[in-house]
């Protein structure tokens, strides 16, 4: 861990026990931290995708710093809960925009989810619902998935997160993956 991770770990954990002076200190390597994310979501989004990193990185940091979450453990706990954040933006923006419209049956693919862009508002929100179920069935399984997924945390960073072995999240990674491509192709069916 950069000692960059640990001073921000330190400053979040004092924010959290209510000190205003480390908000004060870490909110611009926040934000910093937050248009890394939205660079990272942004990208696997249509390329006429309206809503821009700069608006996203605004809303995330302004529910995030009324939030206050009640537990932070470290600066990668923070890009867990800022990463799912992002992707609840980005599925309401998606919802609200493809509101009209349906996916025709279209099938979509799960293949290489780490690298997958999320081409169109139909595959975010396909991908968001395939997650709500996986939460209902396996927690655990649905948070590696949004951390490895929209965090772009590596497994290791995963595993410090959630305090379980690297072979589970592996494990709970490979599992997840192919439950996620059977849901996603069987929910897009007609």
């Amino acid at each position: 861990m950069s000692a960059d991770s640990g001073q921000i770990s330190v400053l979040l954990q004092r924010w959290v026990k209510g000190d205003h002076e480390a908000l004060d200190a870490v909110a611009p390597r926040i934000y910093q931290e937050l248009r890394r994310l939205a660079h990272y979501h942004l990208k696997s989004e249509r390329a006429d995708h309206t809503l821009q990193s700069t608006a996203l990185v605004n809303e995330a940091f302004i529910q995030l710093i009324g939030s206050q979450p009640s537990q932070l453990q470290n600066r990668a706990h923070f890009v867990a809960i800022a990463s799912r954040l992002m992707r609840q933006i980005l599925v309401q923006y998606a919802r609200r925009h493809q509101a009209n419209k349906r996916d025709g049956g279209k099938r979509l693919a799960l293949e290489g989810i780490a690298e997958l862009p999320v081409a169109g508002d139909e595959e975010l929100v396909a991908l968001d619902d395939a997650l709500e179920a996986l939460t209902r069935i396996d927690e655990r399984q649905s948070k590696i998935v949004q951390m490895k997924f929209f965090g772009g945390l590596s497994a290791p960073e995963i595993a410090q997160v959630l305090d379980i072995s690297l072979a589970t999240v592996e494990r709970d990674w490979a599992t997840a993956r192919i439950w996620l491509h059977r849901e996603m192709n069987r929910t897009a069916l007609p």
